[in-house]
């Protein structure tokens, strides 16, 4: 693109943002990076997706789809469009005007904040593009990171940030097989100074229905945790609850229903066998690490946590009752885990609680198989090693060869009616068989 010689670096990118010819790159396509790469493409961008990974990009150019949830042509219509293509090579990022970023921020061995994969697109990103690039970091982070981990990266190599480079921060908001599509889903803005807000601004409202602006990037970073402390506490009570009212013999989930007929006050979350995902199970830690930074005190988001951390305990504690029950000791005892994703309708094992109960029921001597439509064979798992067993299929004979049915996702594939009928003991963490199998004395739920 030719960018001319007078015209300031803001005015160039906001005329070729609003003519479409801005060149957008993607960093990280993932559940995050497509669909946006998709509302871009839709709006008549060409986008350039960069990724790491050789194998998916090789398959994102032939047009396969590389995660479970996107609809069938998702990954197709993409690359029909003529308008995307997706690279592992960061010199092309030299092409591009307007980079957004899209990495993983995961938790690090001693549970602490990992900026690796940031701080890596942020160094190819200062190496390669050129002056007056709009960089625009989506992936969850503490309040701080675009202004100062990047900044500082790209002041490394004498680029000043509000003069040839533009920062700004807008949270993702994905959520894996709602199949909502990134268009639609409204998006929160902050700038590191007017002109990145202004530019950013600008760039999203050309593909995004609705886009929400705050006055800095270190707000709209403090509303991404917010909204995802906010499930995750909330979470942890209803688990808690749960808890608290299987000791009194009263059933959390009629108790869930109850309350959710108030129409005010009260917003309905259900309890599980523990978190899982790219989100939950790891950005409060994000908080709570970078008040700690700062001396404050985290303490009820940090209780939710524990709580969440012991479910998958809970769970397999329930389950050897449930054996104890029916006669029959855990060691030796042959265990389905309905469900390796950690939620319904996708093929992501990322943080899955599912893995953790596999791992504690293992270690109690107990012989572990799961059936997961989606996950045909287990991932390799930082931290965890479950092997590389496969999925059973579900059908009557498999269910009632186990001595133990879990359910730990509650997949609509799965025949649920035929999972009531053929299981000698269901422990039932997701009230996935209620109605069907309620007061039968082989049923627990957990």
């Amino acid at each position: 693109m030719n960018h001319g010689t007078t015209q300031s670096h803001p005015d160039v990118l906001h005329r070729h943002i609003d003519s479409r010819e801005a060149q957008l790159a993607i960093l990280g396509l993932g559940s995050v990076g497509l669909p946006l790469a998709h509302a871009f493409v839709a709006a008549g961008f060409d986008v350039l997706g960069y990724d790491i990974d050789g194998e998916k990009v090789a398959r994102l150019e032939r047009g396969d789809n590389t995660l479970h949830h996107l609809p069938e042509g998702f990954v197709a219509d993409l690359v029909a469009s003529g308008r995307f293509h997706a690279t592992t090579d960061p010199e092309r990022l030299s092409e591009v005007d307007v980079a957004i970023v899209c990495v993983p921020t995961p938790l690090d061995s001693e549970r602490k904040p990992d900026l690796s994969c940031v701080r890596d697109a942020g160094r190819k990103l200062a190496a390669h593009t050129r002056p007056g690039v709009l960089v625009v970091l989506e992936s969850t982070t503490w309040p701080g990171t675009t202004r100062g981990v990047l900044g500082d990266i790209f002041a490394e190599r004498g680029r000043t940030a509000g003069v040839d480079v533009f920062l700004a921060y807008s949270p993702e908001r994905e959520d894996p097989g709602r199949n909502v599509p990134a268009s639609a889903i409204p998006k929160l803005v902050g700038g590191t100074c007017e002109q990145s807000k202004a530019l950013a601004l600008r760039l999203y409202s050309a593909a995004i229905e609705v886009v929400v602006p705050v006055s800095s990037a270190e707000v709209a970073e403090s509303a991404k945790l917010l909204e995802n402390v906010f499930r995750a506490v909330n979470i942890a009570l209803v688990n808690e609850l749960k808890v608290a009212l299987a000791a009194l013999k009263v059933d959390v989930w009629e108790v869930i229903d109850a309350a959710s007929s108030k129409p005010f006050g009260f917003m309905r979350f259900t309890p599980g066998p523990g978190l899982g995902g790219h989100c939950l199970p790891i950005d409060p830690f994000y908080l709570t690490w970078i008040a700690r930074e700062h001396g404050v005190a985290t303490r009820l988001v940090e209780l939710a946590g524990e709580i969440s951390r012991e479910m998958p305990k809970y769970v397999v504690d329930r389950a050897v009752a449930a054996l104890s029950a029916r006669g029959r000791d855990v060691s030796g005892a042959r265990i389905l885990v309905l469900g390796l994703a950690y939620k319904p309708e996708v093929d992501i094992v990322t943080e899955s609680p599912s893995i953790r109960l596999i791992e504690l029921l293992e270690d109690l001597g107990a012989a572990c198989e799961y059936s997961d439509p989606y996950v045909p064979v287990a991932p390799t798992v930082p931290g965890h090693d479950i092997g590389q067993r496969r999925s059973l299929p579900l059908d009557a004979d498999v269910v009632a060869g186990f001595d133990l049915v879990l359910v730990a996702t509650d997949h609509k594939a799965f025949d649920w009616d035929m999972v009531a009928r053929s299981a000698r003991l269901v422990v039932d963490t997701r009230n996935a068989l209620a109605g069907r199998l309620d007061g039968r004395a082989h049923y627990f739920k957990a």
